[in-house]
């Protein structure tokens, strides 16, 4: 039995993974195909394995958003979203809410469901999903104008948890027995206990990885999956919130001063991976594709309204007291994708106690699935239309796995005016031991350089350098200097230096500088520092 179960998992994995580059040439959303494959396996896909235990379901993909929304926080890269903070975080709160108000009246009073039925539908579809919207933004590369892409990365990962406590809410009120005093008190109760606890870990495991020092490899990766699961588990067992808690930690942790994120970050990079198949799998294993044409009007209907209505309202309302283009509207109303937490709060309403008319889960799925499949397929042409992508721009300013972005194996050497290379051939001039010149850029162009390439002064050359196995670890870390943190003083040889930490690379917008003790700090500067003495 256990090797079958394995065998099985090992197919789907496969599967999901050959399916990706499919996914990529023909334009479609990565986490569509997990859906569809999941309803191939299914038992009305050709594969026919008989699996509906909702309850299963929901604990299984309640674990898999844990992950999820914890590495969301963690990616976050909090310095891009600052500016965007406020109307990201009224979006997540209050646009959710009207959203899922403004829903609700449409189920209610168009498709006639009952009063508490229909809000419960606006409120499972009321939050937007991080991972379709930034899958398909990462694999396009596509920067958005106006911070807009910090302003999208905030506000879908942070509403889930606002989602889940209205879904909470009328879940209690449709099962009886809560007063108006009583759905508000479990509303402060969800928010009290998930921001206390998501700012309580994510601070005593932040100060635990600063000061801790590990003899067993991988300890600070055991310690961060245990945040994660404290983060999630403590306040839930209270009554809170415990994706808001989640949430929180990891936002904390991924923008912390801490070490050896060039082994958390692939870690958790390959583990959030792995639970999205899980979750988009499952969900569609769960379906019934026979039942779907008995919902296909109505949730089309709300997939409508929430595309042309519902969102661009919440959206317009709140946003207005900003400043921003009708460009930047038009796109954030369109980038509302519903997806995984929307499935995986229908499922929470199908085995929950209280009563239901309708087949709300085929329902959101339906709507689900025509969000990723037709929203999120026309995104990349939504932004160009409305002239909101930043081709200056790099999408992945918004994520903090600085890991991913600096090269390790390439060593850049500017040749200046009066340099003793200038004027020589390549193979004249002494380089590093085990390098060698693998590119030269001189003004616009770039050369593949002979040994008998005459160096010129403005050339930038690039040497490669092999890693090497035994080479000691280095624990980087980031610090972004602001223009409180500059002393009178800005020069590097100026500043007092902290015993065992080095700073080795210093970002500048879109510029990579190596420092020495003349180079002079800006406001705004990401300092790259090593760490490897003090951890």
């Amino acid at each position: 039995m256990l090797a079958s179960l394995l065998l099985f998992a090992a197919v789907v994995m496969l599967a999901c993974t050959l399916f990706l580059k499919l996914s990529a040439r023909l334009g479609i959303p990565a986490l569509l195909v997990f859906l569809f494959l999941g309803m191939l396996f299914g038992s009305d896909g050709l594969f026919r394995i008989a699996f509906d235990d909702y309850a299963v379901t929901e604990q299984i993909c309640s674990v898999a958003l844990v992950f999820i929304m914890f590495y969301g926080g963690f990616g976050t890269n909090w310095r891009a979203a600052r500016p965007v903070a406020v109307p990201s975080i009224l979006l997540s709160s209050v646009g959710t809410l009207l959203t899922a108000l403004l829903t609700g009246g449409f189920c209610h009073l168009v498709l006639g469901m009952s009063l508490l039925q229909g809000l419960l539908c606006g409120a499972v579809l009321g939050s937007t999903d991080a991972a379709s919207v930034f899958s398909i933004l990462r694999a396009r590369n596509l920067a958005l104008k106006e911070n807009t892409d910090s302003l999208l990365e905030v506000e879908s990962g942070s509403n889930d948890p606002f989602a889940y406590m209205l879904t909470a809410v009328l879940l209690a009120a449709m099962e009886g027995g809560i007063t108006p005093g009583g759905a508000a008190l479990l509303l402060m109760q969800q928010l009290a206990f998930g921001l206390v606890f998501g700012f309580g870990v994510g601070a005593a495991a932040l100060w635990l990885l600063r000061r801790a020092r590990f003899s067993f490899p991988g300890s600070d990766v055991i310690l961060v999956v245990a945040t994660a699961l404290l983060a999630y588990a403590a306040p839930t067992m209270l009554g809170g919130n415990g994706f808001l808690s989640v949430y929180i930690a990891g936002i904390i942790l991924g923008n912390g001063d801490i070490g050896h994120k060039e082994t958390l970050v692939p870690f958790f990079d390959g583990v959030t991976s792995i639970m999205q198949m899980i979750l988009f799998f499952v969900l569609g294993l769960l379906s019934f594709p026979s039942r779907m044409p008995a919902v296909l009007l109505p949730a089309l209907g709300i997939a409508l309204f929430l595309t042309l209505v519902a969102r661009p309202v919440a959206v317009f309302l709140l946003m207005a007291p900003f400043r921003g283009s009708l460009g930047q509207k038009l796109l954030v109303s369109f980038s509302g994708l519903r997806g995984a937490a929307s499935v995986v709060f229908a499922v929470m309403a199908v085995i929950s106690p209280a009563y239901m008319e309708t087949d709300i889960f085929h329902i959101v799925f339906v709507v689900v699935l025509f969000s990723i499949l037709v929203q999120g397929s026309l995104l990349p042409a939504a932004a160009r239309r409305l002239d909101m992508i930043d081709t200056q721009g790099n999408i992945l300013k918004t994520f903090t796995d600085y890991v991913d972005e600096a090269p390790v194996q390439f060593i850049q050497i500017a040749v200046p005016e009066g340099h003793t290379w200038c004027g020589k051939a390549v193979r004249e001039i002494l380089l590093p031991p085990g390098t060698i010149l693998v590119s030269l850029c001189r003004g616009e162009a770039t050369l593949v350089p002979t040994g008998s390439t005459v160096l010129e002064p403005g050339d930038l050359l690039v040497l490669c350098a092999l890693e090497q196995d035994k080479a000691p670890a280095a624990s980087l870390t980031e610090k972004v200097i602001h223009a409180g943190d500059l002393p009178e003083s800005r020069r590097l040889a100026d500043l007092p230096r902290r015993t065992g930490a080095l700073i080795v690379l210093i970002r500048r917008g879109q510029e990579y500088l190596i420092p020495n003790g003349d180079t002079v700090l800006e406001d705004g500067d990401l300092l790259v520092i090593n760490n490897t003495v003090a951890h």
